[in-house]
């Protein structure tokens, strides 16, 4: 698999993963790695583990992910 991102400037980069979102195959230089906790199930409620899993996104879902501010018309 080739990273897509690579593909469209015409570049053939073998993807080290793919893309949690959208699924498209990335190369070193676009991963973003974050972490996500896990969450299980606790008798009536919900507990984490202690550790965040390793979650990586495209660029592309990295940014429409990001916290935006807040805009405000009028």
């Amino acid at each position: 698999m080739q990273c897509y991102d690579c593909a469209l400037k015409d570049s053939a980069t073998p993807a080290i993963a793919v893309c949690d979102r959208c699924g498209c195959g990335v190369c070193l230089g676009h991963a973003h790695v974050s972490g996500q906790l896990v969450r299980h199930l606790a008798g009536m409620g919900q507990s984490c583990g202690d550790r965040p899993a390793r979650r990586m996104t495209c660029p592309v879902c990295h940014e429409a992910e990001a916290v935006a501010p807040v805009r405000r018309t009028g």
